[in-house]
């Protein structure tokens, strides 16, 4: 590592810690002031943004469509973000909230306060609008943050940074509150990770060589998840209409999030009936199907039928991979036991879904799939932050401490002890 790039690392997180000590006092009003600034410059700097975007894009030719659509910052995607500045600024500020308080027979009064994790660093690729959602989110829980967006969205990220510069400054918070790292040299990310002293969390958001290499190498905590091998699961008992609209939308609204349904697995009192029909939406929408034995016995006399349908063997590799493509999984199975068993050996514990009408089944499911996210007759296109109304998310989380699942204000929190007397001692 360059001593230049040191320097640069050193004097970003001596600064974020600094103003971490200032945004954990911050008042209400001033964090919110920020936010509802931010969301105002965000929809004055439209054209900016998308000038600044567009050289990203013609950077990004050479890269694969999924990378691309990520990058793209449309008019849709800037009112999306501005709006979850604006859904914070209304949320309840979680910051020194105290919870849980019970008198002890020595006469204390003993809860939990919540205070921010002080500096987070956040390492993303493409998706700019990253940039504002962490941003809102720290400004909000009153932590510090130093973002590494990826080289593709540089000019993009540049752009943001600034306008949220502004805002803080318009509510009379440090800027340094937000700072992105503006090099492209990958070295800094090797710093980013490896500052306990000035860091106290890091977020990866990206491909699964990046969460890995993040996870391998830093010396502060990760929150992260690696894959998003996300199931739908059709049971015996099903609203079939219920069932295909769900399924479809989880497939095809959108394919690259990590959100998306990679895996289709039905029961197979419903496969005859269920299995064609969804095979026709998904051949008219050029979607591969990679199907076991039964599956392909249901859909391949079927083939010549269904115009421009994808048919293949599914190996063992496809039930555990993630597409972020028109390419899915399918599965026929015999009970909810071998559905469960099936999505807790091959998922990624992010987010599964079951469409059923059958409530102790539906019941069994969200008790027994070991995932952040377990749904009930919904798209699993849902598991995000701003449709759970957390305003934004920082990531989702597959692991099991701290945060879980889409994290947002609180998982960028921690909880302290606090303890009331009136003189008391300990005999």
């Amino acid at each position: 590592m360059s001593d230049d790039i040191q320097t640069l690392m050193q004097t970003l997180g001596r600064q974020a810690r600094a103003a971490a000590t200032s945004m954990a006092a911050a008042p209400t009003a001033a964090k919110n002031a920020a936010l509802l600034a931010l969301a105002r410059r965000l929809g004055e700097a439209g054209p900016a943004l998308r000038q600044a975007n567009e050289r990203d894009l013609e950077a990004a030719a050479g890269l694969d469509a999924p990378m691309v659509d990520r990058l793209r910052l449309t008019d849709k995607v800037i009112a999306t973000v501005a709006e979850g500045c604006a859904q914070i600024a209304a949320m309840p500020d979680p910051i020194g909230e105290i919870s849980g308080v019970k008198r002890r027979p020595s006469g204390i009064s003993v809860g939990q306060m919540r205070v921010p994790l002080g500096v987070f660093g956040m390492i993303y690729e493409s998706r700019p609008n990253v940039t504002i959602e962490a941003a809102s989110l720290a400004i909000k829980s009153g932590n510090a943050c130093i973002l590494r967006g990826g080289s593709e969205a540089l000019h993009s990220n540049l752009a943001l940074a600034q306008i949220v510069g502004d805002a803080l400054a318009e509510a009379g918070l440090p800027r340094t509150a937000v700072q992105l790292v503006g090099t492209t040299d990958r070295a800094a990310v090797g710093a980013l990770i490896t500052m306990p002293e000035f860091v106290d969390v890091i977020i990866p958001r990206g491909g699964k060589g990046l969460i890995e290499r993040i996870s391998r190498e830093a010396k502060v905590p990760v929150i992260k998840h690696l894959d998003g091998n996300c199931h739908s699961y059709v049971d015996a008992e099903v609203e079939l209409g219920l069932a295909l609209r769900v399924v479809d939308n989880a497939k095809t609204q959108k394919y690259s999030p990590c959100n998306a349904t990679e895996s289709l697995l039905v029961h197979a009192e419903q496969a005859s009936e269920f299995l064609p029909r969804i095979g026709a939406i998904f051949a008219a929408k050029g979607v591969e199907m990679r199907g076991c034995p039964r599956t392909l016995a249901l859909l391949g006399p079927l083939q010549g039928g269904l115009a421009g349908a994808k048919l293949a063997a599914a190996t063992e590799a496809d039930w555990s991979e993630e597409y972020l493509a028109p390419v899915i999984s399918i599965k026929v199975v015999d009970s909810l036991d071998e559905a469960i068993a099936h999505i807790n050996r091959y998922g990624s514990h992010h987010t599964d879904a079951i469409l059923t009408t059958n409530h102790p089944n539906a019941m069994r499911f969200l008790r027994e799939v070991d995932s952040a996210s377990v749904m009930v007759n919904a798209s699993t296109r849902f598991a995000d932050g701003f449709e759970y109304g957390l305003g934004a998310e920082i990531g989702i989380s597959t692991d099991k401490f701290h945060a879980r699942g889409p994290v947002g204000l609180e998982g960028l929190t921690s909880m302290k002890w606090v303890v009331l007397g009136q003189g008391e001692v300990r005999g």
